[in-house]
């Protein structure tokens, strides 16, 4: 069983078979941009792709600013879509898994060196910085993570985060294909939903989840189906929330540790542990004072953004992440990049993103940025009508503050705390 969708099962053979058709209904450019919401779709238009020798492209977010940066970075690129009204303005295919005359099939073999996809990571000037990613690195990343969970085939994996997303792509469309699991075609977000839809499925059967997902099922009562295990990242989980859902779904909860750079590179169970534990062949080193990962399914030596203690013997403790970097509902991005797509809205005169207090930050632990903006000429709608052109949703300022003038130091700079400063009139205000 390859496949999943409202509980029924969709076998090997169908989806190869699919997977060829789609192939050659494909235009000739080597570049796609897959986003299909329907799993079972996106992993036939990634098979598609290898099919045809075209390479994925999967970039933070489908804002028409990022659109025009991947449209430079591969000017033959084409979309791959499975919505009526998808609003990327790209030449498109629709994907809609249309049945295949059966045929005699066989699993693909594809050369560890194939080049599969680039992913991509916001650039502090603005533009989408690229990551290829390769079979052979990708397949050994995905097949020593299914040997770390103990991933057992035939295991069904149901997933709350998209297909897209480095950590789905690899956790819940790679881990089904490569280690003879089956994917689950939903992507529940309603508690009620993601318990409905592991009880369609028959066990074992695996969630990969994120800890917003977590707190939202594990606050509604109601029973939860009982799973063989449970898969967290995107956002550092706390250790009662993770022995509460053990409880809850009975069954053990892995926190994994990666980046869009690196894939997955360790994991912890994190009801009894606070140390991570690398995948084998990663390695660790500080270098002036910075994390650098290497070895491994890695395809180069990758800097981190987050602030590790190293323990030796493969294990690290993580104490957060760097200044800059922002992390909301499982999307990264940098204040300085945010920054510069603020000051490059027309009649924006000066401006920076920053973060609250945390006291300012909404319940729950989600993080909330805050904005202020030099642009006498442009009211605050229009500042933020503009900023969604440019970024990602998740990343627009609450609030967002029209000042006079931006409290910069004697160097230019601008001090947290100041900007910080700026919300408290606001508060008092109402704003």
């Amino acid at each position: 069983m390859l496949a999943y969708r409202r509980g029924e099962p969709l076998r090997a053979g169908r989806f190869l078979a699919e997977a060829a058709a789609l192939a050659a209904r494909l235009p000739p450019g080597r570049h796609i941009i897959n986003v299909c919401a329907d799993r079972y779709r996106f992993a036939l238009g990634l098979t598609a792709a290898l099919l045809s020798g075209k390479v994925s492209l999967l970039p933070p977010s489908h804002t028409p600013e990022v659109v025009r940066h991947l449209r430079q970075f591969a000017p033959d690129v084409f979309c791959l879509t499975d919505s009526a009204d998808c609003p990327i303005e790209l030449p498109q295919v629709h994907c809609d898994d249309r049945p295949a005359p059966a045929q005699a099939w066989r699993v693909p073999a594809l050369a560890p060196e194939t080049l599969v996809a680039y992913v991509f990571t916001s650039g502090s000037t603005g533009v989408p910085v690229p990551h290829p990613k390769t079979w052979g690195r990708l397949a050994g990343c995905v097949r020593a993570g299914a040997e770390r969970l103990g991933f057992a085939p035939g295991t069904a994996l149901l997933a709350t985060v998209p297909a897209q997303h480095m950590y789905g792509f690899e956790s819940s469309v790679l881990l089904a294909l490569l280690g003879g699991g089956a994917l689950v075609a939903e992507r529940p977000f309603y508690p009620a939903d993601i318990s409905a839809a592991l009880a369609a499925l028959p066990r074992p059967r695996v969630l990969v989840t994120t800890p917003i997902h977590l707190r939202a099922v594990l606050a509604d009562q109601a029973p939860l189906p009982a799973v063989e295990q449970l898969v967290s990242a995107t956002a550092p989980l706390d250790a009662a929330l993770a022995r509460s859902a053990e409880e809850r779904f009975g069954a053990p909860l892995t926190e994994i540790y990666g980046s869009t750079e690196t894939g997955q590179i360790a994991t912890r169970r994190t009801a009894l542990e606070r140390p991570w534990t690398l995948w084998p062949g990663v390695s660790l080193t500080l270098e002036s004072g910075r994390a650098w990962a290497r070895g491994g399914h890695l395809e180069q030596p990758t800097p981190l953004c987050d602030e590790l203690e190293l323990l030796g013997d493969g294990r690290f403790h993580l104490n957060g992440r760097l200044a800059d970097l922002v992390n909301i509902a499982g999307k990264r991005s940098s204040l300085a990049y945010l920054t510069h797509q603020l000051l490059a809205i027309e009649g924006v005169r000066d401006g920076a993103f920053f973060l609250p207090h945390r006291s300012a930050q909404a319940e729950h632990g989600v993080t909330r940025l805050a904005a202020a903006v030099v642009a006498p000429e442009l009211t605050a709608a229009q500042v933020l009508a503009a900023l969604r052109r440019r970024i990602d949703p998740v990343f627009l300022p609450r609030p967002l503050l029209r000042v006079g003038a931006l409290p910069r130091n004697s160097t230019g700079k601008l001090p947290q705390e100041a900007l910080r400063a700026l919300l408290e009139p606001a508060a008092r205000e109402g704003a």
